[in-house]
């Protein structure tokens, strides 16, 4: 529009020309940006004030982050108070930080499994020749912060995590059962 023509668009009008194949593309450039700004902003502090500084502000950072996520989520599934691993299992797949991640969600028994195969972040820092991320504390916030916050009975116990790997199939695992 090189005349001076302005064209104005409403939250979400630009999606609504995109195919299925350039939403789903889209969803995934979303979660890759999401994970570029959390790297971005990590290895700023990181690089300044070290890696304990670094973790601290992302596990306060994430702690807020994932409660409002999963309220969102949870409204715009329709999931219930109370959805139960059920519902869980209905999120997981779609938290901003899985569509760009190979994921896979398991039952054993009563207990839900997410593991994520494998993951941008770890795989971004072994690229830059970077140490991996110690993220299961903050995994620990993320995953059990975003169950408790779509159902409260639900519990999350880390499964393998850098540094405390206990699965070599995979990036993390977190069993989730009701308490």
């Amino acid at each position: 529009m090189a005349d001076g023509r302005v064209r104005a668009f409403s939250p979400g009008e630009a999606l609504e020309d995109l195919s299925r194949e350039e939403l789903i593309a889209y969803a995934q450039l979303c979660s890759k940006n999401l994970f570029a700004i959390d790297g971005t902003w990590f290895q700023s502090i990181e690089a300044e004030r070290g890696m304990d500084e670094a973790m601290l502000h992302d596990e306060r950072a994430w702690e807020r982050f994932t409660a409002s996520e999963a309220r969102r989520l949870k409204a715009f599934l329709g999931l219930e108070d109370g959805c139960g691993l059920e519902g869980l299992a209905r999120a997981l797949p779609l938290k901003l930080t899985s569509p760009c991640n190979e994921t896979e969600i398991r039952w054993e028994g009563d207990e839900l499994v997410f593991c994520v195969v494998s993951c941008r972040v770890q795989a971004a820092r072994s690229r830059k020749g970077m140490n991996l991320h110690p993220c299961k504390p903050v995994g620990l916030v993320e995953y059990g912060g975003f169950a408790k916050a779509l159902d409260p009975r639900i519990e999350c116990v880390c499964e393998s995590c850098y540094p405390d790997v206990a699965d070599d199939t995979c990036a993390c695992a977190w069993r989730f059962r009701i308490g």
